[in-house]
């Protein structure tokens, strides 16, 4: 799949997010290895804490029915700057695919891509235990 059909994934999973507080929508698109592709979006609730990141909410749906193996993130926001995935969101997709690139696109289309162990280097993983 190419980047620009994640990133429009992504976009599109965007418009579902529920951002009453933050007015903050963001959208994710997860490729797996096997092709297949679970979007998310950010949830929010009056308990902040309880918030979900799109990333997770993505990885949280593919975990759920099996998958593993990841190959692309997709993320993105109607920001100026390109849209990065949080600490946590970072954490979680690298305990399954600490190489994975991650796309990070802006309101404009444009995008950036990394590999996720540049956006946290140095990560905590199961050796660490």
């Amino acid at each position: 799949m190419d980047d620009i059909t994640l990133l429009t994934m992504a976009r599109d999973a965007m418009v579902n997010a529920y951002v009453p507080y933050s007015n903050f929508p963001v959208g994710a698109a997860l490729l797996c290895a096997d092709g297949t592709v679970y979007t998310g979006c950010n949830i929010e609730g009056a308990s902040y804490g309880n918030a979900i990141c799109a990333e997770r909410t993505a990885l949280c749906k593919a975990v759920s029915e099996g998958k593993r193996d990841f190959i692309t993130l997709a993320v993105t926001a109607n920001t100026e700057d390109f849209c990065t995935p949080c600490g946590i969101c970072r954490q979680m997709l690298y305990e399954f695919s600490p190489n994975m690139r991650v796309l990070c696109g802006d309101r404009d289309g444009r995008y950036a891509a990394h590999t996720l162990k540049e956006l946290l280097p140095c990560a905590f993983s199961a050796k660490d235990l």
